[in-house]
């Protein structure tokens, strides 16, 4: 992957559940983990007691975490929507340069924070609840 701005990586939801996505906040700052849990099979007998991994069998996640503002009025509402019925929602994840992580996703976090003397923020976090796909940019 090739240097890429950080305000190209988007987060969009699918608002309505009909495949359409909508970029739902402004993001300043944001960060993407994928994720695969091993599965150990050592056992007495393995070889010098070195831990052994079952080949092709590892427990795949994502997570995504970010701040920023919402870009409007109605976008706020979608995601507290969200957060509040606990529903998992299809988002969608654009990396720049990259591809696209599109799946159900899990609302697990969302605080709100600001000064007084500035606008309020919002942080976000994301845990992937089904299989993901990713679809490379061509």
């Amino acid at each position: 992957m090739v240097a890429q701005a950080g305000k190209d990586l988007l987060l969009k939801l699918d608002t309505v559940g009909d495949g359409t996505f909508e970029s739902v906040a402004g993001l300043r700052s944001r960060r993407l983990a994928l994720n695969a849990t091993p599965v150990d099979i050592t056992d007495a007998e393995s070889t010098g007691r070195w831990r052994e991994l079952l080949a092709g069998a590892s427990t795949r996640h994502a997570s995504l975490s970010g701040s920023g503002l919402f870009r409007d009025k109605a976008s706020a509402e979608k995601v507290r929507t969200a957060f509040f019925a606990g529903e998992l929602r299809t988002w969608q994840i654009i990396l720049p340069g990259f591809g696209t992580l599109e799946g159900p996703f899990h609302l697990s976090a969302l605080e709100y924070s600001g000064d007084y003397r500035s606008e309020v923020t919002f942080e976000i976090s994301l845990e992937s609840a089904g299989a993901l796909t990713f679809t490379p940019l061509t």
